[in-house]
């Protein structure tokens, strides 16, 4: 079977390269080896940090973009995942650098660069407006509300959201329940079970489902600990937690996800297409997989 390319819109990075520290070169050398994972597109994304940081990283990953040859994955942009979120579904990341949900907030770091940005949109004090205008993917993301009005996706569902709940709105019911929102999910085994995988190829339209990998730094590389979210960060060679046992992302690029999921009967070779939609964009390019979805070849343009 042929597909088009992979198109991975969460990760934060891979090789032992952390989007949120990597040199512009680092940046180059990840998105040329990472297309011989069947990976043709790709959204850089940030955890927080600083405002400083996270402009600089923004800097960092907008001029490699500017770099980049045809023999590798193309950066679309950022994917802001920090900063706007609620302390209450903090996950990971670090709430000293928790901000407002404010447009003079989000001013502090902006970037026609950022293409998406996760938020907690029960907090949300005018950014939500204020995003759409500029036409920048909203997802709700490490949050507690139910009300998903002027959201365009959900960031990695179940995980770091109020759950399904039978009483009221909750984050997670309001995501499955919507037709016209985008859903991420990380089907990697650890982070979602296969029985709730089920529920949501079952409940979401299919062209809203978007796979993600939310892969750490850590992953395909000889690392077992390092330094995410300002957090230390172990790698039991299963899934990467916290000291404290949070898990902090996955260790699985796509390509492994989709074999995971093929595996139990859970993949839909159409889920390959919906970022293509959710971001009208294109890729020259396509993929040559086995039966078990193995890539057996990659063109690319």
């Amino acid at each position: 079977m042929k597909t088009k390319l992979l198109i991975e819109q969460h990760f934060h990075g891979c090789f032992g390269i952390d989007f949120n520290k990597a040199s512009v070169d680092d940046i180059l050398y990840l998105s040329k080896r990472i297309l011989k994972y069947g990976i043709g597109g790709i959204f850089p994304t940030l955890v927080t940090d600083t405002v400083e940081n996270t402009k600089q990283a923004v800097s960092v990953i907008k001029e490699a973009s500017k770099k980049q040859t045809s023999d590798m994955a193309k950066i679309f942009g950022v994917h802001l995942e920090g900063i706007f979120l609620n302390p209450e579904k903090k996950g990971i990341h670090n709430p000293e650098h928790f901000m407002r949900l404010t447009p003079e907030n989000y001013k502090l770091i902006e970037d026609d660069f950022i293409k998406i940005v996760t938020l907690a949109p029960e907090l949300d004090e005018g950014l939500i407006d204020y995003l759409s205008d500029k036409k920048i993917k909203i997802q709700a993301g490490h949050c507690a509300g139910g009300n998903l009005s002027g959201c365009t996706g959900v960031t990695h569902l179940f995980n770091a959201m109020s759950g399904i709940i039978h009483r009221g709105q909750s984050t997670a019911l309001s995501a499955l329940i919507n037709d016209d929102i985008y859903t991420e999910i990380i089907g990697d085994g650890v982070h979602v079970s296969d029985e709730a995988l089920k529920l949501t190829f079952k409940t979401k339209p299919d062209n809203k489902i978007i796979l993600i990998s939310d892969s750490l730094p850590i992953t395909k590389s000889t690392l077992t600990e390092m330094t995410f979210a300002d957090e230390k960060v172990y790698y039991d060679g299963e899934m990467a937690t916290s000291k404290e046992g949070t898990i902090a992302g996955s260790t699985a690029l796509l390509q492994d996800i989709i074999r995971r999921l093929s595996k139990h009967g859970l993949f839909n070779p159409d889920y390959i297409n919906n970022p293509y939609k959710y971001h009208n964009i294109d890729l020259e390019g396509s993929i040559e997989w086995d039966d078990e979805w193995n890539i057996i070849n990659i063109y690319h343009g």
